[in-house]
């Protein structure tokens, strides 16, 4: 059974941040990496709009106008640009790794190098079409009770789960202990909302999608009537399935996961499975005494799905889910009718990324920090390194003084929250002990199939393995070449790989004001995710646990719902709305975050001289100026709604502006007065943190 690890991420509430760099994009990428950028790149602003009309406008006007989406991608800004410099270094790196030969068979960097390799080669993917994937669907065809249903779930990682998922995670409680998580199984559709949603876009969608399937089915034999009825069948269950989970506002909460329940409690409200025996099928070597049930409606509705259905239709989901989870896998007429649905109906991309890109993308997923170990000798100097620690402690400091100043929570709760920050564990760049891949089973004569079955045989058994045992605190979420950033609450952690701290977005050696309004701001942003509506359920430990007063709590979540308010109210696209409560950790943590660094940047000019203006701006509007160029994005239409649908980060435009309309201090940078079009009321401004 393939774990279904998605649910369990999103639960983790590690707020995991996307950004946008700040440079010329029409440079040339390696003259941007050599110079020193002063401040503001002048040429991408449009100074015939007022800062006090349309700041976003005025910041990144010539740029919207000049820059174009790349046919390859949905979206585009200084992110964009930003991983396809990153991803080019890595695919030279890796060609240089391949053409030395001083990797072995036994090394991690030539199993990186073998898996590369095996996606690239459509030749014997294309020659073995469907062949690889036939084991895994005879073993479903040959299932003829709800037992033998469980037997091929539990004991055949080849086939997907799309009814549940088991798990290995920190203990919400104690989340220095590893404990079993089940989760909800995988759906073909991005989110719930796609199968219950009645507007006109969401049954077109659906409509897509059973085409889809049909479609994808024919490959495997079926003949379109036999495709259809099937693709029907899917639908049905699948949204059958869809309707008791959580929604994305609810799945925010992560008390709403903590549901513990002993083995006896589990077999009662699932009694079709035999959960001991599965549980052991499944590869756990230990004796379980309970588990974390993460949707209990969920658990309700599947027991009756496997009282009530008929044993081929739930075969029938089981093997589209198995063919749709494989398809990239396969043939490159396979994987081109996933990606024509996935990434061109669903998020408007005009053509596929470069094969080389799409291989690469495999092997960060998979085997990443082997790439990683290189990647940080090429490309992250020491220099880098110690200046990011600097930024990372002043903002720090400067949130701890926000904090103690705040006027609306009590000393009690104060001590908490700094206690929750003197505990912090930073992590920059790289690991300190890197994954070890020698149990990984890949080699050059696999077919990419095969490798594939291998990493997700060996990432089960570790992950089993870790059931019981004491959490690895030293373990990475993100290889060292992920352009990301991310808080893990059950860590108490933030996480800054070396990607994001490379030119142009950050650079060691550039005005502080534009690093602070950058890089800055995204460490104050992760700073902020420990205290937003969702990281704050978390105590200075990393466990799910109140630490709040009733009062002060009651005061926060009124701030917060008076932030999501102004959210809801901004429409992106044609009565397409943000959702305030669903991206409200993402907002909280923007607000937060310019509020912290350009704390932090005034304490660094109070400790080391005030600089002189730039190009006539003064530090304090380079700074939020940097913060709008960070978000400068243009997007197309379908994957702008399909991000409101799935991503608890508001579009890059809002985030370039709204949060700095409730920031004083913006207000004094450019002067902004009642009656200027970007102004905001002090009373309706929001004040949190």
């Amino acid at each position: 059974m393939k774990i279904n690890s998605k649910t369990l991420l999103l639960m983790s509430l590690a707020g995991v941040f996307s950004f946008t760099s700040c440079k010329k994009e029409e440079k040339d990428m390696a003259e941007v990496t050599k110079e020193a950028i002063p401040g503001i790149v002048l040429e991408n602003m449009d100074t015939t709009v007022s800062p006090k009309e349309d700041f976003y406008n005025y910041v990144n006007g010539s740029w919207m106008k000049n820059t174009k989406i790349p046919d390859d991608r949905t979206s585009w800004g200084g992110f964009g640009v930003l991983r396809k410099k990153t991803d080019k270094d890595v695919l030279d790196i890796l060609a240089k790794a391949k053409e030395s030969g001083t990797y072995d068979a036994s090394t991690d960097q030539a199993k990186a190098i073998y898996i590369f390799d095996s996606k690239l080669d459509t030749v014997t993917r294309d020659s073995l079409g469907i062949k690889p994937l036939q084991p895994a669907l005879d073993a479903i065809a040959g299932i003829k009770n709800l037992n033998d249903l469980q037997t091929v779930l539990a004991t055949n990682t080849t086939v997907s789960a799309p009814f549940l998922g088991f798990s290995v995670f920190p203990n919400l409680s104690n989340s220095d202990i590893n404990a079993g998580y089940i989760s909800t199984g995988g759906l073909g559709l991005p989110d719930r909302d796609f199968y219950l949603e009645q507007d006109s876009k969401s049954k077109e969608i659906r409509s897509q999608y059973v085409d889809f399937i049909i479609k994808m089915l024919q490959y495997v034999g079926d003949n379109e009537e036999s495709a259809t009825k099937q693709a029907e069948t899917i639908l049905a269950l699948e949204t059958r399935l869809a309707k008791p989970r959580l929604d994305k506002v609810e799945s925010r909460d992560a008390r709403n996961f903590n549901n513990p329940r002993t083995i006896a409690e589990l077999q009662e409200m699932v009694p079709s499975l035999d959960w001991k025996k599965m549980i052991a099928d499944i590869g756990v070597k230990k004796e379980v005494d309970t588990v974390i049930v993460m949707q209990l409606k969920y658990m309700e509705e599947l027991e009756k799905v496997f009282s009530d259905t008929n044993i081929e239709d739930l075969k029938t989901l089981m093997k589209w889910s198995t063919l749709n989870s494989a398809a990239g896998q396969l043939s490159t007429d396979i994987e081109k009718t996933n990606w024509d649905f996935y990434s061109k109906t669903l998020r408007g991309a005009v053509k596929q990324r470069p094969a080389k890109e799409r291989a690469l993308a495999v092997v960060n997923g998979t085997v990443g920090e082997a790439l990683g170990q290189l990647y940080v000798d090429a490309m992250f100097p020491p220099e880098a390194k110690a200046k990011a620690e600097l930024m990372i402690a002043n903002v720090i400091d400067a949130y701890k003084m926000r904090i103690k100043a705040l006027d609306w929570m009590s000393e009690e709760t104060k001590k908490q929250a700094i206690k929750k920050l003197d505990n912090f564990t930073v992590k920059i760049g790289y690991p300190d002990k890197w994954e070890d891949y020698s149990n990984l089973e890949v080699t050059p004569d696999n077919s990419y199939y095969e490798n594939m079955t291998a990493v997700s045989k060996w990432s089960l058994e570790k992950n089993l393995s870790e059931l019981g045992e004491p959490v690895d605190k030293t373990k990475w979420g993100m290889s060292p070449q992920t352009v990301n950033a991310y808080f893990n609450p059950l860590a108490n952690e933030i996480v800054f790989p070396a990607a994001i701290l490379q030119p142009p977005f950050y650079n060691y050696t550039a005005d502080e004001a534009v690093n602070y309004g950058g890089i800055g701001a995204v460490i104050g942003h992760e700073i902020s995710h420990a205290f937003d509506d969702s990281g704050a359920r978390f105590d200075a430990d990393g466990n799910l646990k109140n630490w709040w007063t009733e009062e002060d709590l009651k005061a926060f979540t009124e701030r917060g719902n008076a932030l999501a308010k102004q959210y809801d109210n901004i429409e992106v696209l044609d009565s397409v709305f943000v959702n305030g409560k669903f991206t409200l950790g993402e907002n909280i943590g923007d607000l937060g975050g310019v509020l912290g660094a350009y704390d932090g940047l005034q304490k660094f000019y109070a400790e080391n001289g005030r600089p002189e203006n730039i190009d006539g701006f003064t530090p304090e509007q380079r700074f939020f100026m940097s913060w709008a160029t960070v978000w400068r994005t243009l997007v197309r239409d379908e994957a702008l709604r399909n991000q409101i649908k799935t991503d608890a980060h508001s579009p890059g435009k809002v985030r370039a502006i709204q949060p700095l309309l409730n920031v004083d201090a913006f207000y004094d940078a450019f002067d902004i007065k009642e009656g200027d079009p970007m102004y905001l009321a002090p009373e309706e401004r929001v004040r949190i943190w």
